[in-house]
């Protein structure tokens, strides 16, 4: 007798690699945040899917798009996210923690060592190159993820003329971004919702 697809899938969520414990969980978001300088997409991505394997590539895109829309930093949702998955309320507020604690203290003593030598032009072209830098990591990290569109109910080419047209509105219209992701975000909400329903 085979399984069904729904248990089927919950039989491979259980195998599935997962954090080992609370203190994995916070070492692993204190790591992972550590490394997201200029842009943290590329790492998460890198970290979660492809090292620790606790998303599929399809789960990441669509965490990822929730933790966008929600009012907050994206990363911080996230984390939220995936603690609660797997340790409950306690599994967030670790997260949180493990994304938070010595970034914090990172960024602090960054600020006093910046605020004495902000007036240089080798620090001032330091930190343009970054945001460049940061600018590929993300296209590139975008770029991998497109994979897993190809198994999102709107399809591939929908995806990618909703990004377009979310690119065009914000990047060239200067519209404001929460009505780009209510107009665009409903667009795509309800056609995946009638396409759900067929």
């Amino acid at each position: 007798m085979t399984a069904s697809p729904p248990a089927a899938a919950d039989a491979a969520a259980q195998s599935r690699p997962r954090p080992a414990d609370l203190t994995d969980l916070f070492v692993s978001f204190t790591v992972l945040a550590l490394q997201g300088f200029g842009g943290v997409l590329a790492v998460v991505q890198r970290e979660l899917v492809e090292k620790k394997g606790w998303m599929t590539k399809e789960e990441f895109v669509e965490e990822w798009a929730v933790a966008q829309i929600m009012p907050g930093p994206n990363v911080i949702n996230l984390s939220i996210t995936l603690g609660a998955r797997y340790f409950g309320w306690r599994g967030a507020v670790v997260a949180v923690l493990g994304m938070l604690t010595c970034p914090l203290l990172v960024v602090l003593s960054l600020a006093l060592v910046y605020a004495q030598f902000s007036t240089s032009p080798q620090v001032a072209g330091a930190l343009r190159g970054m945001g460049a830098v940061a600018a590929g990591l993300i296209t590139a990290t975008g770029l991998k993820l497109m994979v897993a569109l190809q198994k999102n109910i709107l399809g591939l080419p929908l995806c990618i003329a909703l990004g377009i047209l979310a690119f065009v509105a914000i990047a060239w219209l200067k519209l404001p971004l929460l009505w780009v992701l209510l107009a665009l975000g409903g667009l795509g909400w309800s056609l995946a919702y009638r396409r759900l329903r067929a």
